[in-house]
């Protein structure tokens, strides 16, 4: 009897203990030393925009050498889970987050910052060798929603992607069920499939197509850009346009969407300091040298002589 109550009583010191050390590690889960311009943080980004965002870390860390952040790669619904389930306290997205979201943070005593610090342009690729060059929005319409040939193969990324909700949401389909629709794993893998079939129409982010890395540019090389009409546009319904800064800005390309810095920190630290560079002079430069539209356009210094 006496024994069974000593178990008892161990067992319940144990449970305790792990109670405590659980409520421990919870509480320095997110570091709480880091700074402005130092210390260690994660975040999570959709990995659509894995080229852009690569390059804005790269130049925040070297201009800020006790900066240690880390980036994770994940899908977009990855990415929210993530967010909602406080794994990470800050994403990068190609949306705003919803009433619904923002409230269930809020819940979380968390605060919920938002930055647009980009435009990227959802691209139609196909093979070198093939004769399309141009397509409309309500073929592409009538292409995702089965209602055009299927002598077209169309391939997008991960289908838990923020590109596919994109398609779903432009399309007005629910599901791509249409045999001739498939989902691959990742931008890289549909250029590779564009480069390899005559047949085939890609969907990927501007971004992948501008300066690839040596592991897929020759894949880029083998595909070419389509030019997009809209017919429903009441500047330029007869006109097609590809991808660019000056189609974006004078909202003449019709697939476009925007990149978000969504930071619930809660605090003026590391995440701060990035979501902070991202909307700069030199956060914008790097997107506008990278091909993409930034929020906010660098102004240009032109210095006049007034002798030669």
């Amino acid at each position: 009897m006496m024994r069974n109550k000593i178990n008892k009583y161990a067992l319940l010191a144990l449970a305790m203990v792990a109670g405590l050390t659980a409520c421990k590690q919870k509480a320095v889960k997110f570091s709480t030393k880091d700074t402005f311009q130092s210390g260690e943080i994660t975040l999570v980004a959709d990995e659509s925009f894995a080229p852009i965002v690569g390059q804005e870390m790269y130049v925040f860390k070297s201009r800020n050498r006790d900066a240690n952040p880390t980036v994770l790669y994940r899908t977009e619904n990855r990415a929210v889970n993530m967010l909602m389930n406080d794994s990470v306290r800050a994403v990068v997205l190609s949306r705003d987050l919803d009433t619904a979201e923002r409230n269930a943070l809020i819940k979380q005593q968390l605060s919920v910052e938002v930055v647009r610090f980009a435009t990227d342009a959802v691209t139609l690729i196909v093979n070198k060798t093939s004769a399309d060059t141009v397509t409309t929005v309500n073929e592409l319409k009538k292409m995702l929603n089965g209602q055009a040939g299927v002598n077209k193969t169309i391939v997008f990324d991960n289908p838990n992607s923020s590109l596919v909700r994109y398609l779903k949401e432009f399309s007005g389909n629910k599901e791509f069920k249409q045999k001739n629709i498939y989902a691959l794993k990742s931008n890289k893998e549909v250029i590779k499939y564009v480069s390899e079939h005559p047949d085939a129409i890609g969907i990927t982010g501007f971004s992948w197509l501008i300066d690839p890395d040596k592991d897929y540019a020759d894949y880029v090389s083998k595909v070419k850009i389509v030019g997009v009409k809209d017919e429903n546009s009441k500047k330029y319904p007869n006109e097609y346009f590809k991808p660019s800064q000056e189609s974006l800005v004078l909202k003449q390309y019709p697939l476009s969407r925007g990149l978000y810095m969504i930071n619930c920190s809660s605090k003026v630290g590391l995440t701060t300091g990035f979501t902070t560079f991202l909307a700069s002079d030199v956060g914008q430069r790097i997107i506008l040298r990278s091909g993409l539209l930034p929020d906010s356009i660098p102004p240009r210094e032109i210095n006049l002589k007034s002798k030669l």
